[in-house]
């Protein structure tokens, strides 16, 4: 399927972010292979479109092709199309994605699911610029730039023989990491805002009237295992629950399955042995053990905000001042160290 254009989409000035989008404005320009990765939901099939909207391909097709999504057989017909009688049910010839983007843009997404076999025949394709159609004879020439996507771990794979190093070699002429989240700590806010504003709209509120204190601290605390997808749903589901539309929103709904109703699984509901507590070693001094404690948490916050304070601060539900003043207490400069 062609992929729209992505500029509109992409939010975010964390360094991680700004630096990763610039890789992508460097690397877009070249007629070379690319490989974009990163964690589930980071976004990056909005990379890999803008790598062909930035380069001096984007007046041509570009064409997504989610590989996990189709078994080898349709997949190999998809890409390389087939001719009329190749198998049964083929009543006509079929133009395949390849053909379809020549001179353009392939985008592979899901890569790492690509069988042997068709890996084989892709890297004919950016080796030689030659396809043949399923059932076909003839050699036709193609001039397409691929580019893949996985969070897969394709050195590992390769190592395992699971992945061809040839072609791993080929695709990975230059290799765009996506940061995950995590490592976006100052995009949270601002991402969230604009997911909900859509939100609001979409439900035909007036306006958005924003997060509170505590929601605003709740979202910087989260981990983001799935990232900016998982982001927008959580926003988007905290919106939509909210029961006053001109109030700020309090509550964000993490887990769509949490209720007090909530199935428990067999093998959860059998008890099991009860493990013993572990009773704390005694004597021992308790000023120095909570002083020691909430020592390691403010550094171990101001690590997670990059040393920005007043993130810090909302990361241990503290206020900007509270923040500074234990600091001071610990003797804590609360910048990086040289």
């Amino acid at each position: 399927m062609a992929a729209r254009r992505p500029d509109q989409h992409i939010i975010g000035e964390a360094p991680a972010f700004l630096e990763m989008l610039e890789h992508v404005s460097r690397a877009a320009p070249l007629d070379k292979p690319v490989l974009v990765v990163g964690e589930r939901g980071t976004g990056k099939e909005l990379i890999a479109a803008r790598l062909h909207f930035l380069s001096d391909r984007w007046e041509q097709s570009v064409v997504k092709v989610n590989c996990a999504a189709l078994t080898e057989s349709i997949l190999e017909s998809e890409l390389f199309g087939h001719e009329a009688g190749a198998f049964t049910g083929a009543v006509k010839t079929h133009i395949g994605h390849f053909e379809r983007a020549d001179g353009g843009t392939m985008i592979l997404d899901e890569l790492a699911t690509i069988s042997l076999r068709m890996q084989e025949k892709i890297l004919r394709v950016i080796e030689y610029g030659e396809i043949q159609r399923v059932g076909g004879s003839d050699t036709l020439r193609v001039d397409v730039r691929i580019v893949g996507s996985t969070n897969a771990d394709l050195q590992a794979r390769a190592a395992e023989g699971r992945f061809r190093k040839d072609l791993l070699d080929r695709l990975a002429f230059d290799v765009i990491t996506v940061p995950p989240l995590r490592e976006r700590l100052e995009d949270v806010m601002t991402l969230a805002h604009a997911f909900a504003v859509n939100m609001a709209a979409e439900l035909r509120r007036a306006y958005f009237p924003g997060f509170s204190p505590r929601a605003a601290s709740a979202l910087l605390k989260h981990d983001w295992p799935g990232n900016v997808r998982e982001l927008k749903n959580t926003v988007e589901r905290s919106v939509y629950r909210s029961d006053d539309p001109e109030r700020p929103i309090s509550r964000i709904a993490f887990d769509p399955f949490d209720s007090p109703y909530k199935l428990v699984r067999q093998s959860d509901s059998k008890p099991g042995p009860a493990r013993p507590r572990r009773a704390p070693l005694l004597p021992a001094d308790l000023p120095q053990r909570l002083l020691d404690t909430e020592r390691e948490l403010l550094l171990a916050a101001l690590d997670k905000a990059r040393f920005n304070q007043r993130k810090a601060a909302d990361l241990l539900n503290l206020s900007y001042h509270q923040f500074r003043g234990k600091l001071r207490k610990h003797d804590i400069s609360g910048k990086p160290s040289p």
